[in-house]
């Protein structure tokens, strides 16, 4: 793999991903448990198809602090290119902090995904990488390792090369999952599938929906504030509300520009009538889908 320690070398580097709309990154950091830890490595891989980890750039940061501050200016600052990290928030603390534009968080978008769909314990890498079946085993041991000493060991390198290589595999598999094509989807096998679950899910909710609600009483009136990870609170919630002539007028008298829009119901409209054209109506028109579900006969489920 690339391992880049001369300016020049990084330099090119860099150049050569001002040219790419995709990156695949990550960041190794010394003295990340003090408070002054500071950026070791970035490494970088720009085609999402490697699986070996030779083709990932391992740029050595740690003693030319300007070679990252080039490397944030010129692709972290890029809205152009999309960086792809895993748990993005700790590495942009080291690589453009919020100004980073074009970001894109596997971690993130694993937890949208839903659990039927993705059934892990967890989003770490590890575990998505093993549940996905890109290796078997990972090994995280050099992930605590010191990243301040030099040279680097070759356990250091390679499990800083695999790690890119394993997030850009994830973000393949995670893209099929969150994102999956409705021109291809199996619409026969989602309304049976939705038929299956129906049903049970239907006498869960109400037995669950009672159950909080027995609990909570309960839990009031025996004074109980926590038990097996349910937890009783209260809090006092003021609300202020004025009715919105009164609103216009005070505002107006005060010189204060509200800029709300108020939704014009059918109702409303009628009652104003005429005076409807002299507002300045801005009208929006959307096509609404809606889909409507005929409760199956008992002799049609499919169970």
């Amino acid at each position: 793999m690339p391992y880049l320690t001369q300016t020049q070398d990084i330099d090119r580097a860099i150049a050569s991903c001002t040219q790419a709309s995709i990156l695949w990154l990550d960041t190794e950091v010394a003295d990340y448990k003090t408070d002054t830890p500071q950026l070791s490595l970035i490494q970088v891989l720009a085609d999402g198809n490697e699986f070996t980890g030779e083709c990932v750039s391992i740029l050595d940061v740690l003693y030319q602090p300007e070679l990252a501050d080039e490397f944030i200016a010129k692709i972290m600052y890029n809205p152009a290119i999309e960086k792809v990290f895993h748990n993005a928030s700790y590495d942009r603390k080291f690589l453009g902090k919020r100004k980073a534009k074009n970001v894109t968080c596997t971690l993130e978008l694993a937890k949208t995904i839903p659990y039927y769909r993705l059934p892990v314990p967890n989003h770490q890498l590890k575990t998505l990488t093993e549940y996905f079946g890109i290796c078997p085993h990972v090994d995280k041991t050099e992930q605590t390792g010191d990243w301040r000493k030099r040279p680097l060991s070759p356990r250091q390198l390679d499990y800083a090369a695999k790690d890119v290589v394993y997030m850009a595999q994830v973000h393949r598999h995670l893209l099929e999952l969150a994102q999956p094509d409705p021109a291809t989807e199996d619409i026969e096998a989602l309304t049976l599938r939705y038929r299956q679950i129906e049903h049970r899910w239907k006498q869960l909710d109400t037995e669950i929906q009672q159950i909080k609600e027995r609990l909570k009483a309960a839990m009031q009136a025996q004074k109980v504030q926590n038990v097996n990870g349910f937890r009783l609170s209260s809090q006092n919630r003021t609300s202020k509300k004025v009715a919105f002539h009164q609103l216009a007028q005070v505002t107006q008298k005060l010189g204060i520009e509200l800029d709300l829009s108020v939704q014009l119901t059918k109702s409303l409209q009628e009652k104003l009538g005429e005076v409807m054209e002299e507002l300045p109506v801005e009208e929006e028109n959307n096509k609404i889908w809606r889909l409507s579900i005929t409760p199956p006969e008992d002799e049609d489920l499919p169970f």
